[in-house]
């Protein structure tokens, strides 16, 4: 070791030699890294766009400390090559020349202007009030690793959003317009479908979505909880994923719209052999109030209503929102028609098993007055003057019309009455018929 000087002790040869040689390494990759900054997509892209919001703040920061760089970097170059000038002069430096290389890679010896640094808002000199400061090489390394770190972080946040977003609103917008051809053709059009509308505040969306993007990329970006690293984050996709779920439910919607469309001739059929067959039985049920009418007294019969015309109404607006290809019309109404339908069927039998009761109650009275003739005869006790007087006395009344429903079963029943007497089995009161007592037979 030598003579201390101003910063310290003076180096020798060999300390100068591998100082030279790290400040040569040292030197190609700072060269390297500002080269490929500036050749980076990023910067270029942003240099020729127009920007905007945060972005065009922080463009407009880096861009300048992008050409500091280049300033810090040919002053750090201009003493790399003074000192191995003054090292190559001769095979054995001097002490001199060693205490001048000392001073170069050790000492304050880098001077930068303190009007460049306060145009790049460098930290350094900011609000000092002086005009230049100096540098060692090893603080003007660490102050452009500093600038570089922040300028690298700003053009790739910016080029992996524009990477990463434009392209896929751009796939999603060709998505859209394939939609909307097909929308139109189905009908669903915006003021006459929800589905229509959709796709118009979509297209509005992803229209205002994209130019944002590319003017102000930094707007979608989330940085990495607790990254530091250049780039460290991912784009913000969250106005574009809402957008493609939209649409994703605007195609379920025209999906059902065309299922329609193929299937809407067979639906209409199967709704007109529904209505069809509802008709004709509420048709029967008229015919057969209109015989229990005829048939059977003291009995309430229930009114029967005619066919519904608004059912009948809206199926032939079906057929025209068929004919007219409005399928997003069709649609909702086929549903609400399909299960219309099938109420009035159903309503409809109902109403033909409420008139024919009394026809019922009387086929049944029929036959249990037959079932105890049969038993009677089977006894020997067919010739009997009270049976054959109690039995004609119901028949009559059974097989006369109009029939009296109460007084014909009190009939039968007096006649159930005399044949238990007979047989010599318990007192008939109810209405049961022979089947419903055992051993009876």
């Amino acid at each position: 070791m030598g003579v201390t000087g101003a910063t310290g002790p003076v180096m020798d040869r060999d300390e100068v030699d591998r100082a030279l040689a790290r400040l040569g390494a040292e030197h190609e990759a700072i060269e390297t890294s500002l080269l490929a900054l500036q050749d980076h997509a990023g910067r270029r892209l942003l240099e020729g766009a127009e920007l905007t919001g945060t972005t065009k703040e922080r463009w407009t920061a880096a861009d300048a400390s992008i050409t500091l760089l280049w300033a810090y970097f040919d002053a750090y170059s201009d003493t790399f090559r003074s000192a191995r000038d003054i090292r190559s002069r001769r095979r054995w430096s001097s002490r001199e020349d060693l205490v001048e290389l000392t001073e170069l890679l050790r000492g304050e010896c880098v001077t930068l202007a303190g009007s460049a640094t306060a145009t790049a808002n460098a930290p350094t000199l900011h609000g000092t009030g002086k005009l230049s400061r100096q540098y060692s090489l090893a603080a003007l390394v660490e102050l452009m690793n500093e600038l570089y770190a922040t300028s690298l972080d700003m053009v790739v946040t910016a080029d992996a959003v524009w990477s990463a977003l434009p392209a896929r609103i751009d796939l999603l917008a060709a998505e859209l317009q394939r939609t909307r051809q097909l929308a139109h053709s189905v009908g669903v059009r915006p003021g006459e479908h929800p589905a229509g509308d959709d796709l118009e505040r979509i297209t509005r969306t992803l229209t205002a979505l994209r130019e944002r993007v590319i003017s102000d990329p930094l707007a979608f970006w989330l940085p990495a909880q607790g990254s530091s690293a250049p780039g460290g984050g991912r784009p913000d996709t969250t106005v574009y994923d809402r957008e493609a779920r939209a649409l994703e439910d605007v195609r379920r919607e025209i999906d059902a719209v065309l299922t329609v469309r193929q299937d809407a001739e067979a639906r209409l059929m199967r709704l007109r052999d529904v209505l069809s067959r509802a008709d004709r039985t509420l048709a029967e049920a008229r015919s057969a109030r209109g015989e229990v009418l005829a048939k059977i007294a003291a009995s309430e019969v229930p009114a029967v209503s005619g066919p519904p015309t608004a059912l009948q109404e809206q199926l032939s607006m079906a057929s025209e929102y068929r004919r007219h290809a409005q399928w997003h019309r069709l649609s909702p109404l086929l549903e609400s028609l399909e299960e219309k339908a099938e109420d009035e069927l159903m309503r409809a039998r109902e109403s033909l098993t409420a008139v024919t009761q009394p026809l019922a109650v009387r086929a049944e009275l029929r036959g249990r007055l037959d079932a105890y003739r049969a038993k009677v005869a089977r006894h020997g006790l067919a010739e009997d003057p009270l049976l054959i007087e109690r039995y004609d006395a119901a028949r009559r009344m059974l097989w006369s019309a109009p029939c009296d429903l109460r007084v014909a079963e009190q009939a039968v029943l007096r006649y159930q009455q005399a044949a238990a007497e007979f047989f010599g089995g318990p007192r008939v009161t109810g209405q049961a018929g022979p089947s419903d007592r055992k051993g009876e037979y």
